[in-house]
């Protein structure tokens, strides 16, 4: 079996037997010339070992530590056998693999296509086109996001007598439930780029979405047929803000910015990750508004009414679903840099393993989903209850009340604090931030604030749940925190809290969370599960802000000192 290379001087300096060359150069390499290289099993062993190793080890790093503290506290602290143990660890394998597939195909797929429209779209096109375009791209994103397949697998645990709306928003109107989160983030998009483009304050769009979006919530929160949608509306923020909309997104942002003058402010990249998860917010409550409104949220579907057919097998739903997920969105790029843009694709093979790649990453991550992530949550979820109270088949609680209570609720917050810890992205941010103040705000400071509001937000998620407290009861004034800080807080800080919020929503994190939520909702009697993430999401928007503010408050004491010493 032979791989042709071209001759020149790549293969000058390069000799297969002697010396191991990275697979992004094999990906590189096109076919061309006659000369004909075979290489040996070894060779391709030395050729792909270093790079699937190395990324499949950066997986296993980033899931591993969330899916063994679920594990090991449901086997060792609750005292109970996982069900399907060998499934559920091939799931997660599953999941390791499909990561690593899908954020490298996204890496040399979809970036450099969208990288294209972001710098080359300003300046040949109108900016209506450019606007067109970060609409549809944000709505495509949004659909490949690996996450937002965990949607319709939680509608399965919601009863439809006891919240017979929030049912069928997850059921009977799940397509137009994706397409309403969809659409949201796709108008946040659009909002973004005209702030980049009109140099908008990030902090009055925040205001100007959020008051609504709390006048909606406690609108909702008064009647008892809407109320259970608001923790699944607020959910849906977190969802949307993951590895495929916000560096597409991204992308579009800094060539907008760039070709309105603007490449110089180092502020240039923030704002679309809140734009992002506070639009689909409002998007959902108002589908809720529309369904309630329509008098029929119990309506049937056709799926329901039809006898169950191949479609119906879990792995050939997960295929079905990654395929309209990413193939949409690859048609769309390759459209736009072909005949908006008409230009050509350099590095074609590499970008079309990219894409190849992103695919096959989703199609395995669905099935891992499937077999794996969602099983987990759900069972530490049920049974995390019988740590403290009695529960179905459990002769007693396993622990005395307070005690149990305070391991669960400690649990949780470990559970949020070394997810966070583990998140990629927050690191990445993290050394933006050094840089861009100066070393005010330190890379470690800033994680750790991050990831103590996720882990707080979590125990406070997890306590709505067990003693069925209203959503709107904890979002109202977390998030009227949060907007009295942001009116009294620096631009930067601003810019900071609000996008690290969505920073710490993963791949791995939302879909296990939610389960987590629905499952413990089922195991307690709650209508519904929901929460969890939107409360993990508001924690580290309100301790960025306040640490932001100790920061200016210490540094304005330095200088005051320094000023006192010199008189």
């Amino acid at each position: 079996m032979g791989f042709r290379l071209r001759y020149g001087n790549l293969l000058s300096h390069i000799r297969l037997r002697q010396r191991v060359i990275s697979f992004n150069d094999l990906v590189r390499a096109e076919t061309s010339g006659r000369r004909r290289y075979r290489l040996r099993k070894i060779d391709y062993y030395r050729l792909l070992a270093p790079y699937f190793g190395a990324r499949t080890r950066e997986q296993v790093l980033n899931v591993l530590p969330v899916v063994a503290a679920l594990a090991l506290f449901q086997v060792f602290l609750l005292r109970t056998p996982l069900d399907g143990a060998a499934t559920i660890g091939l799931g997660i394998a599953t999941i390791v693999l499909g990561l690593m597939f899908f954020l490298d195909g996204i890496k040399l797929g979809l970036m450099p296509l969208s990288e294209n429209i972001g710098f080359g779209l300003p300046s040949r096109s109108a900016t209506s086109v450019v606007l067109g375009v970060s609409f549809v791209l944000g709505v495509l994103a949004t659909l490949a996001e690996p996450a937002i397949g965990a949607l319709q697998a939680a509608g399965k645990l919601i009863v439809r007598a006891e919240a017979p709306l929030l049912h069928g928003l997850l059921n009977d109107y799940s397509i137009a439930l994706v397409g309403a989160v969809a659409v949201g983030v796709g108008a946040a998009v659009v909002l973004a780029n005209l702030r980049y483009l009109y140099n908008i304050r990030l902090k009055t769009l925040v205001i100007l979405t959020l008051v609504p979006a709390l006048a909606m919530t406690g609108y909702l929160a008064g009647d008892p047929l809407l109320a259970p949608v608001l923790g699944l509306a607020w959910d849906c923020g977190a969802i949307t803000t993951g590895p495929v909309t916000v560096p597409l997104m991204l992308a579009i942002g800094i060539g907008l910015s760039c070709a309105a003058g603007r490449e110089d402010n180092p502020l240039s990249g923030f704002g679309i990750v809140t734009l992002a998860s506070l639009f689909p917010v409002i998007a959902v409550m108002t589908l809720g508004l529309i369904v309630a409104g329509n008098g029929a949220p119990v309506a049937a579907t056709v799926k329901e009414l039809s006898a169950p057919g191949w479609y119906d097998d879990p792995a050939v739903a997960a295929a079905i679903g990654a395929v309209r997920a990413v193939v949409p969105l690859i048609l769309f790029l390759l459209f736009v840099q072909r005949f908006v843009l008409r230009a050509p694709l350099s590095d074609r093979t590499r970008v079309y393993y990219g894409l190849a790649a992103a695919l096959v990453g989703m199609v395995m991550f669905n099935l891992g989903l499937a077999f794996g992530l969602s099983p987990l949550g759900s069972q530490a979820g049920e049974h995390l209850p019988s740590a403290f109270v009695v529960t179905s088949g459990v002769g007693e609680a396993l622990y005395p009340y307070w005690i149990g209570l305070v391991l669960v609720l400690v649990f949780a917050f470990l559970v949020g604090f070394g997810a966070t810890m583990a998140e990629p992205a927050l690191s990445a941010m993290g050394v933006t931030v050094e840089t861009l103040t100066d070393g005010a705000f330190p890379r470690r400071l800033l994680i750790r604030t991050v990831a103590f509001g996720v882990a707080a937000g979590m125990a406070v998620g997890v306590t709505k749940i067990l003693f069925h407290v209203s959503i709107a009861a904890l979002l109202l004034p977390a998030y009227g925190i949060a907007l009295a800080l942001t009116v009294f807080s620096k631009e930067e800080y601003v810019n900071l809290a609000w996008d690290s919020a969505g920073v710490t929503t993963g791949p791995v994190t939302v879909p296990l969370v939610l389960a987590f939520g629905l499952g413990l909702g089922e195991a307690v009697g709650a209508a519904e599960g929901f929460g969890v993430l939107a409360m993990a999401s508001v924690g580290p928007i309100i301790s960025v802000l306040a640490v932001g503010k100790w920061i200016d408050w210490m540094v304005e004491r330095k200088i005051t000192a320094e000023e006192t010493e010199m008189a």
